[in-house]
């Protein structure tokens, strides 16, 4: 029997389900498709990590998200240092300098997606379908028609595509997507250090790239993000244990001291993606279904989470005032939100990517001193950090603050 929705979001990650948190006590009726088992928690640090913003942990309280995920996996930090390798350049951030006491939180992935699956699940308005994925889907005035690979038909008013960078969703409604390489892979590993990190995020930049130090839930325990050309990867997780803690430790000069790989060494390929429409009739995208941009700056997931509440924001203020959710021109709103925020984080991200790109020695001296000029600048660092912390550009309601103190 088909069964009717009002909102489909297909991808049951910690975005999907975001948004679908957004929507709890709405009237309006969900369908949540994910392909995937639901993932297993274990007491292992994980390799994937996200630097929660200020502006995260803001969404997660409002929808009583936080207090699911586990404390002793939550690690604040509040401070970050940034240099150059062989350079004067550097730049510290605290949050003192702001008036807080930390600018944002280290969090593993399946930590997060476990206490959003805890609360969408008790929710009377969302029925999952998961392990479950589209076969197709058809676009007509009134509703979408989704046939389901377990055989299951569904209609909806909206459908929502939170289906990561290779979303389906997007490809079958064609919609075109500006992308290029990077041509960076991002090694991703978790490491002890003989120093303790001191809830301090830490980035070097090399002229491979940047390398990241996040602080993790033990004194000596850090997530490394360590951004390579495609063949320098596949050589560093090709290397041996001993000999990939002696050119990390090098790499990061000795920073925290001696670092031991105690996980697998994972890579994936850097690619920004920005979608040409965010919304079409019936349809709306969010995540890295709409963008993705260089890890860098962390932001990535933290985009994604206010893409998410934006548009249950918009969803819920189009059904209050009896506007049809599906039609595109009562999602336009979202869509200029959203792609203004989004290209504008591009910009910056691609700004420092191309700044701290090479080694040319008047080019180092010139960031050198633009790292320099910065650090000393209070209003411009604090803007830097504003910006680091989620609290710049136009934002949703629920995580809408006095910044007046920034």
């Amino acid at each position: 029997m088909m069964q009717s929705y009002d909102v489909t979001i297909v991808g049951g990650g910690m975005v999907g389900l975001t948004l679908a948190a957004s929507l709890a006590n709405s009237p309006l009726s969900i369908a949540l498709i994910e392909a995937n088992e639901n993932p297993e928690l274990t007491s292992e640090p994980a390799s994937r990590v996200s630097a929660i913003s200020y502006a995260s942990r803001a969404i997660f309280e409002s929808l009583n998200i936080w207090q699911n995920i586990n404390s002793e996996r939550i690690t604040a930090y509040n401070c970050m240092q940034v240099w150059e390798k062989d350079s004067f350049g550097k730049i510290d951030f605290s949050a003192e300098q702001v008036d807080c006491s930390e600018l944002g939180y280290i969090i593993e992935n399946e930590q997060i997606q476990a206490a959003l699956l805890q609360s969408v699940q008790k929710q009377h308005n969302v029925t999952f379908y998961a392990p479950d994925q589209l076969s197709n889907i058809a676009i007509g005035d009134g509703e979408a028609w989704l046939t389901l690979k377990s055989a299951k038909t569904l209609t909806s008013k909206l459908v929502v595509g939170a289906d990561g960078a290779n979303s389906w969703l997007r490809k079958k409604v064609d919609i075109p997507l500006t992308h290029w390489d990077y041509n960076h892979h991002a090694l991703v590993a978790t490491v002890k250090t003989d120093l303790a990190h001191e809830n301090c995020a830490r980035q070097i930049f090399t002229p491979d790239g940047p390398l990241a130090f996040l602080p993790l839930f033990e004194k000596d325990l850090c997530s490394i993000v360590w951004s390579v050309p495609p063949e320098k990867a596949e050589q560093l997780k090709k290397l041996s244990e001993l000999e990939f803690n002696r050119q990390l430790t090098r790499t990061f000069d000795n920073r925290l001291g001696h670092c031991e790989l105690q996980s697998e060494r994972c890579s994936f390929p850097l690619t920004m993606r920005y979608a040409r429409d965010f919304a079409k009739h019936r349809i709306a995208l969010i995540g890295d279904a709409a963008h993705t941009i260089h890890p860098l700056a962390g932001q990535g997931v933290n985009l994604g989470l206010l893409d998410a509440v934006s548009l249950g924001q918009t969803i819920i203020e189009n059904s209050e005032a009896d506007k049809e959710i599906g039609l595109y021109e009562n999602l336009r709103h979202f869509e200029r939100w959203r792609k203004t925020e989004t290209m504008q984080m591009i910009a910056s991200m691609e700004l420092l990517k191309r700044l701290f790109q090479g080694d040319n020695p008047l080019q180092k001296t010139l960031r050198d001193f633009a790292l320099l000029f910065t650090d000393k600048v209070n209003p411009l660092k604090k803007q830097f950090i504003k910006q680091a912390m989620g609290l710049s550009g136009e934002l949703p309601k629920i995580v809408k603050k006095n910044d007046a103190d920034f």
